[in-house]
């Protein structure tokens, strides 16, 4: 049966309109908003998946004050400060930080300070940034997978086993400090093109990654936004 054309041009128009109000949610006037970078789009972790070979998945760096994206895996930039967060592991998910003093970190031996932490608060609520002896004695390192490893990760998604499926954890802010020394916060909202809010199709598109940071450059832990 047809669609009239005033139902369908209403239909169209209130799916823009719930679509421009997820963005709106995420939009304050000061955070930087991501929306579907993506990563390693042609890896896979299967045979006989259209399009992708099964083979890791390569990493990429991630500057936050830049806004700039790199697939440079050479020792020389990932001992640089040129990048804050790199997207390794299966579907690019587990985020680590540029510490150059940390053995785990892809920045080891570089001069790299990054720190990272979770609070479970909503991003706007994250408003100050802890001590620096707090940030060293609480830093995760990286995180991904939550409870994976759990004595070492508070991750930013939960993974079933069962739908094979990553669902992000809500509520669940990062506190950084960058390679260069600055304090940021850092949302982490999907791994799916879209941002959908809710994921059913193991075969949906992905990585492809939405999240949001802000960045305060004056040097100080003061991370309050709108």
């Amino acid at each position: 049966m047809a669609i009239p054309v005033v139902l369908l041009m209403c239909l169209l128009s209130c799916k823009k309109d719930e679509n421009n109000d997820t963005k709106t949610n995420y939009e304050d006037g000061v955070s930087t908003v991501v929306y579907d970078l993506a990563g390693d789009t042609k890896a896979s972790v299967a045979d006989g998946v259209e399009g992708k070979e099964r083979r890791p998945f390569n990493s990429f760096f991630f500057r936050l004050s830049a806004k700039l994206q790199s697939w440079d895996s050479s020792a020389a930039n990932k001992q640089s400060n040129s990048w804050d967060l790199a997207f390794t592991g299966v579907y690019n998910a587990m985020v680590y930080v540029n510490n150059g003093a940390d053995a785990v970190s892809p920045g080891y031996g570089g001069n790299g300070k990054g720190l990272i932490i979770a609070v479970d608060s909503p991003y706007s609520k994250v408003t100050v940034a802890p001590a620096p002896e707090d940030m060293e004695t609480n830093n995760l390192k990286f995180v991904g997978w939550d409870g994976y490893p759990q004595a070492y990760n508070t991750g930013w998604f939960f993974y079933s086993l069962s739908t094979h499926l990553a669902i992000p954890i809500k509520n669940r802010t990062f506190i950084i400090r960058t390679a260069e020394g600055k304090y940021a916060k850092l949302e982490l909202l999907n791994v799916y093109q879209g941002n959908p809010p809710a994921v059913t199709d193991l075969h949906w598109p992905a990585p492809y990654f939405t999240f949001r940071y802000y960045v305060q450059e004056d040097g100080s832990r003061n991370l309050r936004t709108p």
